[in-house]
């Protein structure tokens, strides 16, 4: 029994379960959109932030955005590139 082909079977599987549900994502709306949008919830955040006050998980959800930020921007790059 080979369980390293068992296993990379099983990260491609993961692989396309996760790209089938990016791709579900994407139904709503392009990159550019996700990356407006978050742009919008981050703002209103901080905005709140300073009628609210202190936050200990700020930084948290700083770069919680920042990752959602690049991860659409690499989408919109790897969409320009199957485009042509």
């Amino acid at each position: 029994m080979n369980t390293q082909t068992n296993s990379a079977e099983s990260m491609d599987s993961t692989y396309l379960a996760y790209g089938q549900e990016v791709k579900e994502l994407l139904n709503y709306g392009t990159p550019a959109n996700f990356i407006e949008e978050l742009w919008s919830i981050y703002s209103d955040c901080m905005a709140y932030q300073k009628e609210g006050g202190y936050n200990p998980r700020t930084s948290d959800n700083f770069l919680t955005f920042r990752e959602l930020v690049f991860f659409f921007q690499r989408v919109r790059k790897l969409e320009k590139e199957v485009e042509g």
